[in-house]
């Protein structure tokens, strides 16, 4: 019917992801009269505003689990009913689930990978699992976007896509992350009880597996041998059941550590550290990482795909091995030992971000769903 709103879902896994990344695309597309619904597992404490219906999905992040099949029907179900005119499916379990129930809909489909789980060093595994059923999908896929150069290079040759983008990401708020004042520094300092003058790590992100946190803890040994006064900050909320607190108290760095859990302050966490860290083992395009770099923060990442499109080698941080903890602890002591190093690592950081901004991201999208 002429006249009648557009209708887009947004299919996730879960729905923190959208509540994290996606709720500023949301708001662009009700101004611009869009009606605009969700379908994940949903989580309580992060409610999203302003969606006509969210609808909660029994997902699970494997996708071999059981559950997915009921919530995948459910799904077909939601679409069938929904009269979308787009479906735009994000996370691996949301691209499966939300591609195969979109079949005979008439809706676009369309598929953010937030970086591919098989990519240039990943396990045989997920090479196995994932790859395939990438190819596979790419056919009922009417766009597939990536963020990241790799996996665009990469589908441009392996993923038979109807059409293929890049955008840069799910933006960075480079208004809220933003070089602080000294006085604010000091301030955030005081009150999480470090030492004024301590040279202060930041990693923000989960306590998992993948994130990596174990090969920062492993090399700060090294770093506390030349910065005795040194200070790791871990934000980010604990899914490795104090395994890290261990490693800690067998590594006897306790007092050097500040696991934080999730917060809502990061922009003053950012404000009181002198060198953000990063080790995660993969990335598609990290938000934790452009954040740091936003807020004039020099870098030491791991060499894997999302850290490599951000962290410039020797202009606005260094990478390393994420199996390396010696190379880790060195080079975060060569940013510690040279503050004028760390000034122009961090305002580079600052200008290269700006290209993976909030704004840009929201007007390449703009284009692709108001064309």
């Amino acid at each position: 019917m002429s006249g009648q709103p557009k209708r887009i879902l947004f299919v996730a896994t879960v729905s923190r992801h959208f509540y994290y990344f996606h709720q500023p695309v949301f708001q662009m597309l009700r101004a611009a009269g869009w009606e605009v619904d969700t379908a994940a597992a949903q989580d309580a404490g992060k409610p999203l505003r302003g969606c006509r219906n969210c609808y909660d999905l029994p997902f699970s992040r494997s996708p071999l689990r059981p559950g997915n099949l009921k919530a995948c029907l459910a799904l077909r179900k939601i679409i069938r009913a929904g009269g979308y005119d787009i479906i735009h499916c994000h996370t691996p379990v949301g691209g499966l689930a939300g591609r195969l129930a979109a079949r005979g809909s008439g809706a676009k489909v369309y598929y953010t990978a937030h970086g591919f789980h098989f990519y240039r060093g990943a396990p045989a595994l997920n090479w196995l699992l994932y790859y395939p059923l990438e190819r596979l999908l790419a056919r009922r896929t009417d766009c597939l976007l990536t963020i990241n150069a790799e996996d665009y290079a990469f589908a441009q040759t392996h993923l038979p896509a109807r059409e293929l983008r890049r955008v840069h990401g799910v933006g960075c708020d480079t208004a809220r992350f933003a070089p602080a004042p000294p006085a604010e520094r000091l301030v955030t300092r005081v009150r999480l009880g470090l030492p004024p003058e301590a040279p202060v790590l930041i990693c923000v992100a989960e306590l998992n597996a993948n994130k990596n946190q174990a090969l920062l803890l492993r090399a700060m040994p090294a770093v506390l041998a030349e910065f005795p006064q040194a200070r790791l900050l871990l934000a980010g909320p604990d899914h490795m059941d104090g395994k890290l607190q261990a490693l800690a108290a067998e590594l006897k760095i306790g007092h050097a550590l500040h696991f934080l859990g999730e917060r809502g302050d990061v922009p003053r966490l950012l404000a009181a550290a002198d060198v953000a860290v990063a080790a995660s083992l993969r990335e598609g395009l990290p938000v934790n990482v452009m954040e740091a770099m936003a807020c004039a923060l020099p870098l030491v990442a791991s060499d894997a795909r999302g850290h490599r499109e951000l962290v410039a080698q020797g202009e606005t941080g260094l990478l390393v091995s994420p199996q390396d903890p010696a190379a880790m602890a060195e080079a975060i002591r060569t940013l510690l030992a040279q503050p004028e190093l760390r000034q122009r690592y961090g305002a580079a950081a600052r200008e290269r971000v700006q290209g993976y901004a909030r704004q840009r991201v929201l007007e390449e999208l703009r284009e692709l769903y108001l064309r």
